[in-house]
């Protein structure tokens, strides 16, 4: 039973994932930025869904994990350019990394390219 719970919510997550990455559901590029409201409340909503236990164990074993899983389910174009090969660590608190997802959320937001947006915080 247990078995066929897991293959069932593994499935209805991947057509939840296909569905949204399908050229049908792709958001057009807004003539606007992405706010930070917007920023907050998508990610207010990321925060819901992990709790709710959709992103597994793992993205509610810390907080750290639960960071990295939100930052992820905000923007994983941004996750995988600024913090792919790199998440987030326990304690660690990254403000250039930061800088660098947000101005990547509003690069992606106007439909521009993400060129340059890795390394452009560097000081």
């Amino acid at each position: 039973m247990a078995k066929l719970s897991r293959f069932l919510l593994l499935t209805f997550l991947f057509l939840i994932v296909f569905s949204l990455s399908s050229p049908a559901f792709a958001k057009k590029p807004s003539p606007r930025p992405i706010t930070d409201v917007e920023i907050k409340e998508k990610k207010s909503a990321c925060y819901a869904d992990i709790e709710s236990g959709l992103w597994g164990p793992r993205c509610r074993s810390s907080v750290i994990e639960k960071e990295n899983c939100a930052l992820q389910c905000l923007s994983p174009q941004c996750y995988d350019l600024i913090y792919g090969g790199d998440p987030l660590e326990e304690g660690e608190k990254d403000y250039i990394r930061g800088q660098e997802f947000k101005y990547c959320q509003h690069k992606l937001s106007l439909g521009e390219s993400l060129d340059g947006v890795k390394g452009s915080f560097d000081y």
